[in-house]
């Protein structure tokens, strides 16, 4: 039942009327974007070697793709794997897959409004998932987490079996719980989980919200009375429509970046 639910919520985020041909046409851009994803997040230094993200199917709400276990960085076309939101790969091949992909499925699960997930363990953020001082947007390209960023406590499952790790289904939704309808989640002692409407967004939110706790982290060890972002109810209720919020100018710069970086 709760599948059918998920479904039929993720009907109003499908075009109508493709072909079989725009079909295939539009796999192949989103695996292509989702490469670069990967190596945009790399040159960034939010996912150096480990951390992944993936992508929601265009065409099947009930699958996504990510890569299999390899450093983001080295990831190509033939590399990304489709999976079902149980974290089941549809065709192996014999590849091995990252022990925390249950992370996205997970999220998908329970966010119809999510269409991709990243997952990184970047210095600055994870310091904000080990103490009581909370993350805030001290500017406005980070307004996005406003209303805060809870955080998933993996003690909740026991401190055996790679605790810290979303190594299983029940871990991958107890943290899909944690982060309700937020932006972003600590993992506590680990990392952190970003979602967004589309690529551009996460990858923008991701880099976004380390250059955030970087500039937090500085002021707070000057001992500096910050001044936190504040805006009004109504501004904060159109932040999604802003322009800037979706990363998109950001996204075809960085793009030609690794693309320039290849050459």
């Amino acid at each position: 039942m709760k599948n059918i639910v998920l479904v039929i919520a993720l009907l109003a985020y499908l075009p109508l009327g493709i072909s079989a041909q725009e079909t295939s046409a539009g796999i192949t851009t989103v695996i292509e974007d989702l490469v670069d994803a990967n190596r945009i997040l790399a040159a960034k230094g939010i996912l150096p070697g480990y951390g992944h993200v993936s992508v929601r199917h265009p065409d099947n709400p009930m699958h996504y793709f990510l890569s299999r276990a390899i450093a983001p960085e080295l990831v190509t076309a033939d590399d990304i794997i489709e999976f079902d939101l149980d974290s089941v790969a549809i065709d192996s091949e014999g590849y091995s897959f990252y022990l925390e992909r249950f992370i996205h499925g997970e999220i998908y699960k329970a966010r119809p409004d999510v269409q991709a997930v990243v997952h990184n363990h970047t210095p600055a953020v994870i310091s904000f998932g080990i103490g009581p001082i909370p993350l805030r947007p001290v500017f406005h390209m980070a307004d996005f987490f406003l209303s805060g960023i809870p955080t998933w406590d993996y003690r909740d499952f026991g401190t055996a079996d790679d605790a810290p790790l979303v190594n299983n289904s029940a871990k991958g939704r107890g943290l899909a719980e944690s982060l309700s309808d937020s932006p972003a989640a600590l993992m506590r002692n680990h990392g952190v989980v970003v979602v967004g409407s589309s690529l551009p967004m996460v990858v923008g939110r991701s880099i976004t919200l380390e250059e955030n706790a970087q500039i937090q982290s500085q002021a707070l060890s000057r001992g500096d009375e910050i001044t936190y972002l504040e805006l009004d109810e109504e501004t904060l209720d159109s932040v999604p429509t802003r322009n800037y919020t979706n990363f998109a100018r950001a996204w075809n710069l960085w793009k030609q970046q690794i693309s320039n970086e290849g050459r």
